[in-house]
């Protein structure tokens, strides 16, 4: 598949930006990446991230990475940090600017140590791609964790993109498992991915998977649009 993520970061940090990436999903939605975000300081991120970012302990491996500039920030606090990416353009400008320790790998090809801290930000919860395949993603993901190690993430609850109906209750077209998965296709300067599943996951159904994976689930700060942080940690016996 066409690398079109790493290319449009790559062009960024080359100072060819003429263009953002531009994403079509299954809820009839087009929107958006612009490449600048991806390339933030510490003060332009939201107070999730930034929570989060400061929760981070430890050896630390960063999932989804993208340009690094979480990586890049815990770096220069002095922590020990991977950063992964399944681009590898995204790779290679975490290298240009200067992350130490990087992996252009799929996290569910990754077993490569064990770690403090796990990162899935920005939704990197999504990287299951569905509900169904949740319990696997979250044992590979307990199974990368040192003892008293944690995982950190926030998603969102995009329950208020559906219809409301009168009830209260809310309109999910009957093909969908979980109204959470959806589906992305991205285009960069003419250059489209393969369609690609993506999970936003409510809090309320995180926390009974981790329940039911032997994981302790909670709560950290909630966003002002549906999002939250939260914090899985391995159950102790």
């Amino acid at each position: 598949m066409e690398d079109v993520f790493g290319k449009a970061l790559m062009d960024y940090h080359a100072g060819n930006y003429t263009e953002d990436i531009i994403t079509f999903s299954s809820l009839d939605e087009k929107d958006c990446i612009p490449l600048p975000y991806l390339f933030r300081d510490i003060g332009e991120m939201p107070a999730l991230e930034q929570k989060a970012l400061d929760l981070a302990h430890g050896k630390v491996l960063d999932i989804g990475c993208g340009a690094g500039s979480h990586a890049l920030y815990l770096q220069e606090k002095g922590l020990e940090v991977t950063a992964l990416d399944s681009s590898a353009g995204a790779i290679h400008v975490c290298k240009k600017r200067g992350v130490a320790s990087t992996n252009n790998q799929s996290i569910l090809d990754y077993a490569e140590g064990s770690f403090d801290t796990l990162l899935l930000l920005m939704n990197g919860i999504g990287l299951a791609g569905s509900l169904k395949n949740l319990d696997a993603f979250l044992m590979h993901l307990a199974s990368l964790l040192r003892p008293n190690g944690q995982i950190l993430l926030d998603s969102s609850d995009i329950i208020y993109m559906f219809e409301q109906e009168e009830d209260g209750g809310y309109w999910i077209p009957s093909d969908v498992d979980y109204y959470g998965e959806v589906t992305f296709v991205m285009e960069y300067k003419n250059q489209k991915t393969a369609p690609f599943p993506w999970l936003y996951i409510d809090y309320d159904t995180l926390r009974n998977k981790c329940l039911a994976n032997n994981l302790s689930c909670e709560l950290i700060l909630l966003g002002p649009h549906y999002d939250y942080l939260a914090k899985l940690t391995l159950k102790e016996y």
